[in-house]
């Protein structure tokens, strides 16, 4: 994950076989009577995501030729910048861990997340093909996985959740086996620290590494395998990095192209069929169908502007900058329908400086709450992430509460992690002068810095004191879910989610709508077909990630339920082709 200019540096690519090198929205679609034949494949596929490589992999082991044409410079889109958890109930990395999944828990736990945004047909295609694709992938990849134990599901409680969780992440990758590929790799979101070899699932102990002995154990191993993979000789990667180089050496090993700075400037349609993609120099020809992968649309302002509710824009979301809903766009004037475009895989973010940061264990972690202008609570802070952004646009309009403020002390400051920065170091200045954090000697001056009455933040304070001695906070139930406790402090007692606020100073850090990225999209069937608003499927055109509507309808499952559907209908959509 990247956190400054000097990490955020985009990687030059080549277009493989075309040699194209364009800027997306400076050149003119070519019309397609005249457009000069680029090449024909049996598939095309729309972005190098993980969906996109998901879908070429399997098309290309179906014995299809295939080509992946890809509007950045990179190849991994947003799935690279990710932690890469993996959703996908019933997987054989879980059943071989001895996580007690069933078929009949899963959906009925899916049933009961996403109700009936979301026709029971997909729900049980996403079912039902999971698990196979993971183990496609493993058997047509380097990718191998790994169980995030212990990360629950978002609704354990609801019928058929596990509080162990369903979720699997990449294992270490060796980035030695993409040779020069390596060098087109999407950087990450937040970079690893040097010589460590960090999982998503890690970062759980290292928030606690000052203050607990597992936390520094985990630490400590770690550096471990970072010592041990240099060594070796080895560039070892894991989370969203391992995820796009694995997928991408399987492509290498099956000859499928990923064309690099080829933005997709229409879908070429006959006789009410897609057949092809048209990009800036030209037709690339689908002898059997495109499998649109393009990613969301949360950097284009129009269209946020457009479905989402105020307040909105593109600088809150950490999604790759070339997400503008090209496909999404392209597959309107095809025909397709739209749905879902309203929401998006929320979470509350940091304006900071750069890109902003999502906020993840920060604001569930003891000794910590989030307050409205009004100074008040308004939401369990310790609750799914995409639901505590949608508490925040539902009250807004009469309560507001964008931005609001996570409010800690120098005791939270002392014992925990706060994005890459140690415990007991300052936050940078730069955040201070962006407004992104105040600081004050007393809660009373932080409500005055932050323009909250600060009688009504010190009552607030009070009251939320009061909950943490007992251990039960009885306005929001923060605790009360086995996933409120995934990010906490479990040597805090009797709740290690609740701990009170007394040291000074204290920091408010602001808190506005952030996103992984939007989730609305082309409607599309179980098989991944996209169709019309009538029902009807249009020829020759799939969709899968956040092209499509996503599976999860309004809601979130778990730990990667962006990506693990995304790769799932990816490979449906490879094999309906």
């Amino acid at each position: 994950m990247e956190t400054d200019l000097t990490r955020r540096q985009i990687l030059r690519g080549t277009a493989a076989g075309v040699g194209l090198a364009v800027t997306s929205g400076l050149a003119a679609a070519p019309a397609a009577g005249a457009a000069p034949l680029l090449g024909e494949y049996d598939v095309v596929v729309v972005g190098s995501g993980a969906a996109g490589m998901t879908a070429a992999l399997t098309a290309a082991k179906r014995g299809l030729s295939v080509v992946v044409l890809e509007k950045a410079p990179t190849f991994g889109g947003s799935a690279a910048r990710s932690g890469a958890g993996i959703w996908i109930p019933n997987n054989p990395v879980l059943l071989a861990a001895g996580v007690p999944d069933t078929p009949a828990k899963a959906a009925q736990y899916l049933a009961a997340v996403v109700g009936s945004d979301v026709p029971a047909a997909r729900q049980e295609a996403f079912l039902r093909n999971g698990p196979a694709m993971i183990a496609s992938v493993m058997a047509n990849s380097p990718l191998r996985f790994r169980w995030m134990e212990g990360y629950s599901d978002y609704y354990p409680e609801l019928p058929g959740g596990l509080p162990n969780g369903r979720s699997i992440e990449p294992d270490q990758f060796d980035g030695n086996l993409l040779g020069a590929e390596l060098a087109n790799l999407n950087p990450a979101y937040l970079a690893t620290p040097p010589g460590l070899v960090v999982f998503s699932a890690d970062y759980k102990w290292l928030n606690l590494a000052a203050v607990n002995a597992k936390g520094a154990a985990v630490a400590a191993a770690c550096l471990a395998r970072g010592t041990a993979a240099a060594l070796a000789g080895q560039k070892p990667l894991t989370m969203g990095q391992a995820l796009a180089a694995g997928l991408r050496a399987g492509l290498l090993a099956a000859n499928v192209p990923v064309w690099l700075n080829t933005p997709l400037v229409d879908l070429n349609v006959e006789n009410g069929a897609v057949t092809g993609v048209l990009v800036p120099n030209g037709l690339v020809r689908a002898r059997r169908g495109v499998i649109v992968g393009s990613g969301g649309f949360e950097h284009n302002a129009a269209m946020r502007a457009q479905y989402q509710r105020q307040p909105i824009g593109t600088a809150w979301t950490v999604g790759a900058k070339e997400n503008t809903g090209d496909g999404h766009r392209a597959g309107q004037r095809a025909g397709a329908a739209l749905d879902l475009m309203d929401d998006a895989w929320w979470g509350p973010a940091i304006p900071t400086p750069g890109d902003p940061y999502f906020c993840l264990a920060e604001r569930t972690l003891p000794g910590g709450l989030i307050v409205n202008q009004a100074g008040q609570r308004f939401v369990n802070e310790a609750a799914p992430y995409s639901d505590v952004v949608h508490t925040m646009y539902d009250k807004n309009p009469t309560a507001p509460d964008i931005p609001a403020w996570l409010v800690v002390d120098q005791s939270y400051r002392n014992k925990y992690l706060f994005r890459d920065i140690l415990p007991l170091l300052p936050f940078p200045d730069a955040w201070y002068s962006a407004g992104a954090v105040f600081k004050a000697s007393s809660i009373q001056d932080l409500g005055a810095k932050i323009g909250v009455p600060p009688a009504a933040l010190k009552s607030t304070v009070d009251r939320f004191n009061g909950f943490a001695w007992a251990g039960v906070d009885r306005d929001f139930r923060r605790g009360a879910s086995a996933y409120d406790h995934y990010y906490t402090d479990p040597l805090v007692l009797p709740n290690s989610c609740l701990a009170p606020l007394w040291a000074p100073p204290f920091y408010a850090l602001k808190l506005v709508p952030g996103d992984l990225g939007t989730k609305g999209g082309m409607r599309t069937d179980a098989r991944a077909r996209v169709l019309r608003p009538d029902g009807s499927v249009i020829p020759g055109l799939y969709a899968a990630g956040n092209a499509s509507a996503a599976v999860m309808g309004h809601s979130y499952a778990g730990a990667g339920s962006t990506i693990g559907p995304a790769m799932t209908f990816g490979y449906i959509a490879a094999n309906d082709v």
